[in-house]
């Protein structure tokens, strides 16, 4: 259910080395919803962290190439996606290289890179994001290199979205154990570096409404070592509902645990039509709060453009593949904005 950004890896690789000497200059200018944030840490990862902008993101090659052709408006509407910190996901074999690529950046430009790792085998179910490690040995390989990438830097890092939730809702692919098993040794093996923050995945409240269904698949995947987790990846629920079921889930866990929000897309809410497809490609939605730790509310770390805006969610509605960059529906989600 969730879509990454599929690109190979050398081209990632590749993007993120030459826009790294770049990365502090563009990301000072390039920060607005940063700003908002508070100040800039001290130490590597600090209470008011501010995250770090990809300056060379599928959103800032659209907004250059529009304004180059004259069209100005376009390219400022899309600066409203191309300007804010938005995740790096990693969902293909040797995530090394993009980690540190990333974090690299990151830290030249005194920020926080945000990660994803997305590479679990029998990944989304083998539905439009299909795919993944094709064993438990590899994945867990997989994890290692992804862990040694990220070193002593700063980095916050959501495990898996739609892994727990997905295998509640019935994935008949995945073996229960071994899924759990594989989320908990990556949990682990990423909280080993010194300034990682991990949120494991909690899907969303429109999916598994019921919270108390998620506590003991949560426990078996390694929630205890985990900052806290994640909800509403990939979807369009409010931040008001979303913030709602993770105090919920919070205190079905015993109350210790903290939790982030994708609000990335969440602006109009959730479409009501659209049947069981209702989370992809939807019409009318909007941007929502950009990223900011200074949330005002003392569970809620931050929230986070973790689905990076305009990049699709599969083959429905007539959109591209999943993770695919489509200007059109980006396009429409900064005109619905409202800030």
């Amino acid at each position: 259910m969730s879509q990454p950004p599929f690109r190979s890896p050398g081209r990632v690789r590749a993007r993120l080395a030459r826009f790294l000497a770049v990365a502090l200059l563009l990301s000072a200018a390039a920060s607005g919803g940063a700003e908002a944030a508070g100040p800039e840490p001290r130490a590597a990862v600090a209470p008011g962290a501010t995250f770090w902008v990809d300056p060379g993101s599928a959103a800032a090659r659209q907004a250059a190439a529009w304004r180059s052709q004259g069209r100005t408006g376009d390219a400022w509407l899309i600066e409203r996606i191309a300007t804010r910190p938005q995740a790096v996901w990693l969902h293909s074999p040797g995530p090394g290289p993009v980690v540190r690529a990333a974090t690299e950046a990151a830290t030249a430009a005194r920020r926080t890179a945000v990660l994803v790792a997305y590479f679990i085998p029998h990944r989304d179910c083998g539905d439009y994001s299909g795919g993944g490690a094709e064993s438990a040995a590899e994945y867990r390989r997989w994890v290692d290199e992804f862990a040694a990438g990220i070193g002593d830097r700063a980095v916050y890092v959501v495990v898996e979205p739609d892994a727990v939730a997905q295998k509640i809702a019935g994935c008949a692919k995945a073996d229960a154990r071994e899924r759990y098993g594989l989320l908990a040794y990556a949990v682990a093996r990423i909280k080993e570096q010194p300034h990682a923050k991990v949120y494991l995945d909690a899907g969303n409240s429109g999916w598994i409404p019921d919270q108390n269904r998620l506590v003991a698949p949560l426990r078996d995947s390694g929630i205890a070592k985990a900052d806290g987790f994640a909800v509403n990846v990939s979807n369009y629920q409010t931040n008001g509902a979303s913030s709602a079921y993770g105090y919920r889930l919070a205190r079905a866990l015993g109350g210790a645990k903290h939790f982030v929000v994708d609000s990335s897309r969440n602006g109009n809410g959730p479409y009501t039509g659209g049947g069981d497809e209702a989370w992809c490609n939807p019409p009318g939605r909007a941007l929502g709060t950009p990223p900011t730790t200074a949330t005002g509310a003392a569970a809620l770390d931050a929230y986070l453009w973790i689905k990076r805006p305009g990049e699709s969610d599969g083959t429905c509605r007539g959109g591209p593949r999943a993770g695919q960059w489509w200007p059109q529906y980006a396009l429409g989600l900064a005109m619905r904005a409202r800030g």
